[in-house]
This record gives structure tokens, C-alpha cells and sequence, in this order.
């Protein structure tokens, strides 16, 4: 109390006694505290119990029972031996696959995309370069042909792993579960790229939507269950690899076969049948159903004489002889283009800022023509060796329009609207001088399936946006 009889005024710097809720607080926040404990304990109680009775209900018959997996030679050394080859192939298998879509330039909009919601999975896009000429034709021939020699590694790593599939009980804890879901979305995502590729490989198209849609987004999903795959295992990997010798491993017969010791991940058989290969078998029959599709798919992209083993190859691989005696994609009928398209009416239009121009035939080959030694490659993974393509520079036309410094130009064809009946290009490949509008091919006029009377043929491009037919040419800056 001051001198007048009064209380301290606050702030004055007097005793002044705490408010009750203040008082209560650290109270209320230990009631809170030990009621949320107390929760979560009991919480985690019923999960055990829940877990111990699942755990005591028997596994039903089949694949689920301990000892109906019961090959000897199961284990976690084989396992890791496939392993070890998907974890080189699998990432190189995606570079290239991501390169592929990078060839088509998706970032020049709906034309050359079908995954215009791809968002941030476009991170990476670039210009596509036009050096070297056999770019496209390397990348993708090595993304297919990888592919499919990996199928016979895939198929024995799944074999190796499947008694984790028919696990009992399906989820021990929520860790369990998660590794599980994991599990689930890696062998969903490399079984369904696997398919879809190799069916698109062989055109052939029962997809409920489009290829590239699908594979572009099934890739990102298999990959990302793929890195934490490989996070979750390479240590046991690597010490399953360590734990047998491979050179006396790959020595032993069949006499002298053994279980592995048990192991945490269950691949081991708990009650192991006699042998009937060793491990050294099991490695040389994948290795040679891998050797095997080698030989009959890669000739369909480095051609020559190992062209004619390219049995697995979609397209004829005898085209014919003469100049026009090379492989196609699509024929002229089968997208449905007929002489009358093509005739003495047809006409090449070029766009630029001011008036269009417009040439028949005769008045392109009247002037000054280019050549061009250039593969064709597409996307199945097929190419073709150099043809010798001569006709007009897309940068020569370019500068008729007024476009001396084009950034891109739409490339349209007669042929119906459809994927690819039209396509945009960028300024390097416009820049490019082997980059041409080809009016003949191997000394001869095109076939009409090669795309008469005028086709779009550029470096390093993928074989689809090398159009055919073409009836205009946008240059824009």
C-alpha cells in the first residue's frame, strides 16, 4: 500500500498476485499431457493384441503355408545376383526412356505432348540437339533393346522374391504394411512398364488410354518405389552378395548344392526340396534367355546383316530393294491417305508474318536442292542405316517467308487429324543445315508410304515427327 492507503497501480513495480488461470495453466497442460499418453498407450495395447491374434490365425493353404516355397537354391545370394543387374539396367533403362520423351520436344505444347498436366516431371525438359544425326537412333535403340533382354533377369528376380508376396500375416505392424504397400507399387510400376512397353514395341495397342501418357506416368511412379526399394535393401544386398564366393558358387554342382542359412526376409525355404539345378544353372538360363533376345531384337537398330535376326522387330525386315526400299511406320493407306491427296492438285503453302507462299511440286524441285545423309529412328526402337535425302533447307524456306530467325515452325499433313499428323519443331532444328523438306530420296522421287510428294526429314529427331505429306509450314519467331 502506498502512503494515501491505495493499491500499487499496475506496472508501478508493486507485488501483484497471479490471475487463477495463470495459475492453472501448467496444471491443465499435464491433465492434457497424461490424457494423451494415456491414449496412445492404450491405443498401441489394442494394436498388439489385435496383431498377436492376427498372427495366431493359420495361414490358408497354399502359397501362404511356411513350406510350400520349397526350391533349394532360393535365397538371398541369387536374389541379390539378379538384383545387382536390374540395379545397373533399371536406372539406364529410365535415362533413356526420359531422354525419349525429351526428343519430342513436349515443351512446344500440345502438338508434340500428350501429357500436358505433366507438371513438375517436366523439370528436366531441353532442347533436343541435332548432333550428332544418330542420337535418337543410339537412346532409344539402347531403351528397347535393354528392355526386353531384361525380361528374362525380371521374370528370376520376381521368381526369387515371390514367397515375400504370400507373407503371413499380410501386415505385422504399421512399418510392415508400408514396406508392404512399397512392395506392391515396385512390382506393380516394373511389371506394367514392362508390358505396355514391350506391346507397344509390337504396336500393339490395347491400352485404355494413350501409350505415351501412361508409360510417362507409370515410369515416374515405378521409379520413385524403386529408389526406396534400393534404400531399403543395397545393405542387405550387399552383404548377401559377400556372404558366398561367386567364382566357387557358380563351380559347384549339383551334388554339393545347399540351402542358405535362414534369413530374415523368408526367402529361404523352411523346408527345402532336393535339388534339381544348382545357382550356376539358374544364372546361365536367364543369362541366355537374355543373350537370346539380344540377338533377336537388336538387329532392328543396328541393322545390316543382323538385320535379318531381328525376328521380334514389328516391321518387315526385307522392305524391298530400290531407292525407296527401307523401313516405314505407317503406311500411307493405313493412315489413310490415297493419290487424290497428293496429286497434281497438292499444294505447299509457307506461312511467315506477310502473304503465304505457295509452290506446286515442279517449283520446288526447280530450285537450289540440299542433301542430307540421315537415319530415320522411331520410338519401337527400329532405325534405319543413312539414306541420302535431297530437297529443300527448312532454313532456306524459312527466309522466303521473311522467318530468317524462326524459332519454330508447325508442321501440318494432308493426312486426317490425328497423333502426330502434325508437329512443331524448334529453331535448331529449323537452323540445322541437314535439316530438310525432302522431295526425293536415294536418288528417286519418295514413295507415297515415305510420304510423296514432300516429308520433313531432321537429325536426331524421332522418326513420328519426321512428317509425312506435308502441306504446310508455319514459321513463327
Amino acid at each position: 500500500m502506498d502512503s494515501g492507503g491505495r493499491p500499487p497501480a499496475p506496472g508501478s513495480g508493486g507485488p501483484q498476485r497471479p490471475r487463477s488461470d495463470e495459475k492453472h495453466a501448467p496444471r491443465r497442460l499435464e491433465r492434457v499431457r497424461a490424457a494423451v499418453a494415456a491414449r496412445a498407450a492404450g491405443a498401441a495395447a489394442r494394436t498388439r493384441a489385435l496383431a498377436r491374434r492376427v498372427e495366431q490365425i493359420p495361414p490358408p493353404p497354399g502359397p501362404f503355408r511356411p513350406g510350400f516355397w520349397r526350391s533349394p537354391i532360393r535365397g538371398p545370394w541369387l536374389t541379390s545376383v539378379f538384383g545387382l543387374v536390374l540395379l545397373i539396367g533399371i536406372p539406364l533403362l529410365f535415362v533413356t526412356g526420359a531422354l525419349s520423351y525429351a526428343a519430342y520436344n513436349p515443351g512446344l505444347g500440345v502438338l508434340n505432348d500428350q501429357t500436358p498436366d505433366k507438371g513438375l516431371l517436366g523439370f528436366y525438359l531441353f532442347d533436343w540437339p541435332t548432333h550428332p544425326s544418330w542420337l535418337y537412333r543410339l537412346t532409344q535403340g539402347v531403351h528397347v533393346t535393354l528392355g526386353v533382354v531384361l525380361v528374362p533377369v525380371l521374370l528370376a528376380k520376381l521368381w526369387s522374391v515371390i514367397p515375400k508376396l504370400f507373407e503371413w500375416p499380410p501386415a505385422r505392424s504399421a512399418a510392415h504394411a508400408l514396406e508392404r504397400l512399397s512392395l506392391l507399387a515396385l512390382v506393380g510400376g516394373v511389371v506394367f512398364e514392362f508390358v505396355t512397353g514391350i506391346l507397344n514395341i509390337q504396336l500393339y495397342y490395347v491400352f485404355p488410354g494413350s501409350f505415351y501418357t501412361l508409360h510417362f506416368y507409370g515410369a515416374w511412379v515405378f521409379i520413385a518405389a524403386f529408389v526406396v526399394h534400393v534404400c531399403l535393401k543395397l545393405g542387405r544386398m550387399t552383404r548377401a552378395l559377400r556372404s558366398r564366393g561367386p567364382v566357387a558358387e557358380l563351380r559347384t554342382d549339383l551334388a554339393h548344392t545347399r540351402p542358405e542359412p535362414p534369413d530374415p526376409d523368408g526367402l529361404v525355404p523352411t523346408a527345402p526340396a532336393p535339388p534339381t539345378m544348382t545357382r550356376r544353372g539358374a544364372v546361365g538360363m536367364v543369362g541366355a534367355g537374355s543373350l537370346l533376345l539380344l540377338v533377336v531384337t537388336a538387329g532392328q537398330s543396328i541393322g545390316g546383316w543382323l538385320r535379318g535376326t531381328a525376328l521380334l522387330a514389328p516391321h518387315n525386315r526385307d522392305p524391298g530393294s530400290g531407292p525407296n526400299g527401307f523401313q516405314i511406320n505407317k503406311t500411307a493407306a493405313s493412315v489413310g491417305i490415297d493419290p487424290a491427296h497428293v496429286g497434281p492438285d497438292w499444294r505447299l503453302e509457307v506461312h511467315g508474318p506477310g502473304l503465304a507462299l505457295v509452290f506446286t511440286r515442279e517449283q520446288l524441285l526447280a530450285m537450289r536442292q540440299r542433301t542430307a545423309s540421315l537415319p530415320i529412328a522411331c520410338v519401337e526402337g527400329w532405325s534405319t542405316p543413312d539414306q541420302h535425302w535431297s530437297g529443300l533447307r527448312l532454313a532456306d524456306l524459312a527466309a522466303l517467308a521473311g522467318m530468317s530467325d524462326a524459332a519454330s515452325v508447325l508442321v501440318e499433313s494432308v493426312q486426317p487429324p490425328g497423333p502426330y499428323s502434325s508437329v512443331v519443331l524448334r529453331g535448331n532444328q529449323i537452323h540445322d543445315p541437314r535439316s530438310l523438306l525432302a522431295l526425293r530420296v536415294n536418288g528417286a522421287d519418295l514413295s507415297l508410304d515415305h510420304g510423296y510428294p514432300a516429308r520433313i526429314i531432321v537429325p536426331a529427331n524421332p522418326g513420328v515427327n519426321n512428317t509425312k505429306w506435308v502441306h504446310r509450314l508455319t514459321f513463327r519467331t
